[in-house]
């Protein structure tokens, strides 16, 4: 055995900033569903003020999830384009500014104008945070990542509702949207301080972590490179996992905009009640984000099978919701069918950090690109079901709309079977 000199140096453990950019990054998803989660618990009080119906409610509510449509791949763009630490520096300020200029809304024109600018603000935060993640994290952290990132958003959204109840119920609905901007605006200070968008330029990095990651992501550079739109338009995986993406918007979103009011529309819940009852799918699906990821990544460990390990997580959330959805629409005890309504979410969470693992999978540097479009395709789904789940719970009831949800997700089930993880785009 070769004896150790006494006078080595002793090699240094990793730095973990790596981490704390994913904790941060964790942070701002939380903030961009608490600030679009406001409205959804306000909504029954906006409607009462501004005299809307529940279809015109269904149009506000679409004007951000249009928008947000609509600008996801110039998001992920700037973030290519100009680096993570730029860019999301500035779209966080944007929407909290414009989440705080609801407050001065005073008829449905005025809301839907200030929450489609609110929209094209939270665009580019999932693309650009994903952009953020692909030179820090390792490709057997990715699962993880993107699951805890996600579980995040959801914690987030699963809070909201019990603070936005006691803010309405001292200070009225206005309340809210000022404060949650004041929280998105001292996390974009907090961003350009500490963020870098090369391990390398962070000054808490040690020369262990970054030999680390440089290992296995390369040295990287800041070299303004066009992106491959050619090649990541033509690449069939895009369009499948786009297209099951949708199915997966379709009804996530339809979850986090109508819960509150189906709640009280349909089961007769008070404001008290619906702030519990509309934060349990919620918390359901921070266990679903957080167990997707990490049983994606331990299948990768296990097996090395990487087009499966994604595969196999995402068929069981969409069944899972398939199964569920049906039950709490036909529960008589709405106690019990919030249960389901729990189930069905933890189910889709399943989905989701699966599929912005694959973005970084099949994207590499283009991340931020390819994640917009994919998310591009959930959230056209999900403007789309904003609006006829008003039209249809209207007119047909709300079991009607939520059995359409079951339907997308036994085609997103179906459509996971063909997604390939490790057909890289570019």
């Amino acid at each position: 055995m070769t004896a150790i000199p006494e006078d080595a140096p002793a090699r240094k453990r990793p730095t973990l900033v790596r981490h704390h950019v994913l904790w941060l990054t964790v942070l701002a998803y939380m903030i961009t569903y608490m600030d679009r989660v406001v409205i959804s618990t306000a909504a029954p009080y906006i409607r009462e003020e501004f005299g809307l119906t529940t279809a015109k409610m269904g149009w506000v509510l679409a004007a951000f999830q249009l928008a947000y449509a609509l600008f996801q791949v110039p998001g992920g763009w700037l973030g290519d384009r100009f680096g993570p630490r730029r860019a999301l520096t500035g779209v966080v300020a944007w929407w909290s500014l414009f989440t705080a200029a609801t407050v001065l809304s005073w008829n449905m024109t005025s809301l839907i104008v200030f929450r489609f600018l609110f929209g094209m603000g939270e665009a580019g935060a999932f693309p650009i945070a994903t952009r953020s993640l692909s030179r820090w994290i390792l490709p057997a952290e990715r699962g993880w990542a993107q699951g805890v990132t996600h579980a995040g958003s959801r914690a987030g959204g699963a809070i909201t509702p019990f603070i936005v109840a006691a803010l309405i119920g001292w200070w009225g609905w206005r309340a809210p949207f000022v404060i949650f901007a004041l929280v998105g605006l001292i996390w974009a200070a907090f961003w350009w301080v500490y963020y870098r968008d090369l391990p390398r330029e962070h000054q808490g990095v040690n020369v262990e972590e970054l030999a680390l990651i440089e290992a296995e992501l390369g040295v990287g550079d800041k070299t303004r490179r066009a992106v491959p739109w050619k090649q990541i338009l033509s690449a069939p995986q895009m369009w499948l996992l786009s297209l099951t993406y949708f199915c997966y918007g379709w009804g996530i979103v339809t979850f986090l905009q109508w819960t509150p009011t189906y709640l009280h529309d349909a089961r007769g819940f008070n404001l008290a009640a619906i702030g519990l009852a509309a934060s349990a799918p919620l918390a359901a699906g921070v266990v679903g984000d957080l167990l997707g990821g990490f049983i994606s990544d331990r299948l990768l460990h296990r097996t090395g099978n990487l087009t499966w390990a994604r595969r196999i997580v995402m068929l069981l959330g969409f069944a899972l919701a398939a199964f569920a959805v049906p039950l709490a629409a036909i529960s008589p005890e709405p106690v019990i069918a919030v249960a389901w309504f729990a189930l069905a979410v933890f189910g889709l969470e399943l989905v989701v950090g699966v599929a912005w693992a694959i973005t970084l999978d099949i994207g590499g540097d283009s991340a931020g690109s390819v994640s917009a479009v994919m998310n591009t395709f959930g959230n056209l789904a999900g403007t789309i079901a904003i609006i006829v789940t008003g039209y249809v719970a209207s007119s047909n009831g709300w079991n009607s709309a939520l059995f359409v949800i079951a339907g997308f997700a036994v085609i997103g089930a179906l459509l996971s079977l063909k997604v390939d993880a490790s057909r890289r785009i570019a």
